[in-house]
């Protein structure tokens, strides 16, 4: 099952995201500051959870359908590749989850799908694809973020870049 990603005009700057690692979890959080405003969407305010059948677990914190954040939870295998590089070209907008309207009392959507990521040598970009290789449109919701979204209106990928190194374990 896929869900559903509309492409929508960006009014005013693109936001910043800022990501934080947590040391003793390895969950990788990224926040978005600025941007679109509860109000103005219309889709899901709550979390949507992306869960792979290894057990990968990633949670995208939604308002008014706007993605607000970021939480890669428990972590696929993760492949290195080093010519990894972020789509180039990417459109500036935002992205709608779910594309239509969620009822009042949904707070949650749960997707079961094929999760995968890969990053570069130095761990600064991370590409999470969601579900199987496809033709996709990159779209920047965040200066460092960007969402894949396919052919059928479908969420298909996250693109993380500019993450900073995981904390250096402190020496005894």
């Amino acid at each position: 099952m896929g869900l559903g990603a509309r492409v929508v005009e960006r009014k005013g700057r693109v936001p910043r995201i800022s990501y934080r690692w947590d040391p003793e979890t390895d969950i990788l959080t990224g926040a978005i500051k600025g941007g679109a405003k509860e109000k103005e969407g219309g889709g899901l305010t709550g979390s949507v959870e992306l869960e792979g059948a290894d057990g990968s677990f990633i949670l995208l914190d939604v308002a008014g359908g706007a993605i607000r954040g970021v939480e890669i939870v428990v972590w696929p295998d993760v492949r290195t590749v080093a010519s990894l590089q972020q789509p180039a070209g990417a459109k500036e907008g935002g992205v709608q989850l779910p594309t239509r309207r969620s009822q009042p009392s949904v707070a949650a959507v749960e997707v079961d799908t094929a999760l995968t990521i890969e990053t570069n040598v130095t761990e600064s970009v991370f590409h999470v694809r969601v579900g199987p290789s496809r033709h996709i449109q990159a779209i920047r919701v965040a200066d460092s973020l960007l969402i894949e979204v396919d052919e059928k209106s479908e969420l298909a990928g996250l693109w993380l870049t500019d993450v900073p190194p995981f904390p250096a374990e402190p020496e005894s």
